[in-house]
This record gives structure tokens, C-alpha cells and sequence, in this order.
């Protein structure tokens, strides 16, 4: 499907139509809408890969600062530069982590899927800690000083990586009565759109929503997508590494028993 077949398939509607989200997460309008675990729920964690030959110590910000040092990348803006000191305040101490914000997906040759649990289970800990949420506070002994293995792509951060967003439409394809025909609603937090004046609301059908991955005008899927009959309601935090589905019991249990996802159940979260 071309871009403006992507546009076509999803119009734009009047932001009153994630009031009802807005009303059960008031604070979090920002970077999505976390709705309640209504009736149930688990949380889907982004993909990461690890390069098949092995970890190494170099870092992502060890490479970085060696291609700084080449001339190979730009250098940051000079905090000089800036009266306010805001620029020197935030580079300061500053590293390059490893993890990407937005979409990502299979790095290809050379790759392999690395699950969170193999990687906490080598570590002596739970993939999630107990209390946390999917974010840069888990798995901390992989990337103890902030940066990752540069023989490891972390999870993105704000965006489900694109194989398992594939895969969550289709079992929401299977488990919604009207089967691609269900009518839909995507939110999109202003952190993506930038735009801080209306709330962005899209429309369409489930059967488009794999696609909707790649819209043109947005940089990530979709903060909040939902069946018109809120039925189910799919979350993505714009600052976390998970995203997290609510609906029928029947439906979190497909998710989390699907061979290509992987999906846990935080009891604490809201």
C-alpha cells in the first residue's frame, strides 16, 4: 500500500474521541494513555537482538565517541553557544545508550533474537523488576553505565518493533468479532506529533492496521489504538520499552502464549 493509500485507509477525527482514555489516565496525555487492566492485560516488551558472534565490552558510546573523534559524526552544539545554559545542562554527562526511539525491527544477517528473559536469567533477576514498569530501569546489568553492548540493538524505546506489531494485529484480528472490518481509533501523543494544540485521532479498520505502522506523517505507531467498542485497548508509552494490551482474558492469554511475542503480566500496574 502506498503512503497515500495508508492516509486514505485512515481519516482524521475530532480528538474528543480519546476524551474516555484522557479521563482514566489524566496524567499521562503527554506520551499515551495507560487505561486499567479491564478485565485483564500484559505487557508486550520491544525486541532486542544480539550480533550472533558474540557480546563484546566495546559500547554504543564507545563506538560513538571513536567516530566523533574521526570526524565521522557531527559534534554536539556547543553549550558556549547558548545564553541560557539549557544545551550545556542537558549534554552534560551525556552518552550515547544504544537505544533507538521509534520504529525498529529486524537489524537482518548476522542477528538474533534476544529474549529479555534469557538475558535477566543470566543476570540472576526478573525481566521486570517488580514495581517497574518496561523501561530503561530493567535488565540495569546490561547497560550498567547507561550504554549497551554495541553487540546488542536494546529495545526502542516509545514504538513496538515492527515484526510484533505485525504479529499483535493479527491476533487482534482473531480475537474481535468483526474481524478486519472492526472499526478503530488511533491516538497519537503529542510527543510524536508534536503538535500540542489538538489531539491527533485517526480512524479505520483493524484490517489496515499493520500498515499503519509505516504512516507517513507519523514516527511511530500509534500511542493508543482501540476498538471502537473498547473492547481492547492497545498502549504505547512514548518513554517505555513495552507496550501494553488490555482486553478479554482470552485475547491476553493468545498474546502471551504466541511463540514470536514476548509478553509478561504486571499485576502492579494500573
Amino acid at each position: 500500500m502506498e503512503n497515500a493509500d495508508i492516509e486514505g485507509a485512515w481519516s482524521r477525527v475530532p480528538g474528543e474521541a480519546a476524551r474516555w482514555l484522557h479521563d482514566l489516565d489524566p496524567d499521562h496525555c503527554y506520551s499515551g494513555f495507560e487505561p486499567p487492566p479491564n478485565p485483564d492485560s500484559a505487557w508486550l516488551l520491544h525486541a532486542m537482538y544480539a550480533w550472533e558472534e558474540g557480546l563484546v565490552t566495546t559500547t554504543h558510546d564507545d563506538v560513538h565517541q571513536s567516530m566523533l573523534g574521526a570526524g565521522l559524526v557531527e559534534p554536539p552544539p556547543d553549550p558556549a553557544a547558548d545564553p541560557s545554559g539549557d544545551v550545556g545542562d542537558l549534554l552534560e554527562g551525556a552518552i550515547v545508550t544504544g537505544t533507538g526511539l521509534g520504529r525498529s525491527g529486524d537489524p537482518g544477517t548476522g542477528w538474533r533474537r534476544l529474549r529479555w528473559r534469557e538475558l535477566a536469567r543470566g543476570f540472576g533477576e526478573p525481566a521486570v523488576p517488580e514495581g517497574e514498569l518496561p523501561g530503561n530501569r530493567c535488565l540495569r546489568q546490561g547497560h550498567p553505565a547507561g550504554s549497551w553492548s554495541a553487540a546488542i540493538r536494546p529495545p526502542a524505546e516509545g514504538c513496538l518493533d515492527r515484526e510484533s506489531w505485525y504479529r499483535l494485529v493479527g491476533v487482534l484480528l482473531r480475537h474481535s468479532p468483526g474481524g478486519a472490518a472492526t472499526r478503530c481509533l488511533a491516538y497519537y501523543c503529542p510527543l510524536v506529533t508534536a503538535d500540542w494544540d489538538d489531539e491527533t485521532v485517526l480512524a479505520g479498520r483493524l484490517g489496515d492496521a499493520a500498515r499503519l505502522y509505516d504512516h507517513p506523517a507519523m514516527a511511530s505507531c500509534p500511542s493508543d489504538l482501540w476498538a471502537e467498542d473498547r473492547s481492547w485497548v492497545v498502549y504505547c508509552d512514548w518513554d517505555l520499552w513495552g507496550t501494553k494490551v488490555v482486553g478479554p482474558t482470552a485475547l491476553i492469554q493468545a498474546l502471551l502464549d504466541d511463540p514470536e511475542l514476548e509478553g509478561v503480566r504486571l499485576p502492579w500496574t494500573h
